[in-house]
């Protein structure tokens, strides 16, 4: 499942309110690279909470 382009250009890290790099996996998943953290996509909903969020694997998904 994809996320909405209009959906991506305004959600932001809520611990950094950085930009977002979609990731359409598997997992399908958001990563912000200033708070260094990965925040999963389940069933097309981003979870956009810091305490679900995990930290980022710079090997699982290197920077572009």
């Amino acid at each position: 499942m994809t996320l909405s382009p209009d959906l991506l250009e305004i959600l932001v890290c809520p611990k950094s309110k950085g930009a977002l790099e979609y990731h359409q996996g598997p997992p399908e998943v958001l990563v912000c690279r200033e708070s260094r953290l990965v925040y999963e996509v389940r069933d097309g909903i981003p979870i956009m909470l810091i305490d679900e969020a995990r930290a980022l694997d710079d090997a699982e998904f290197p920077p572009v």
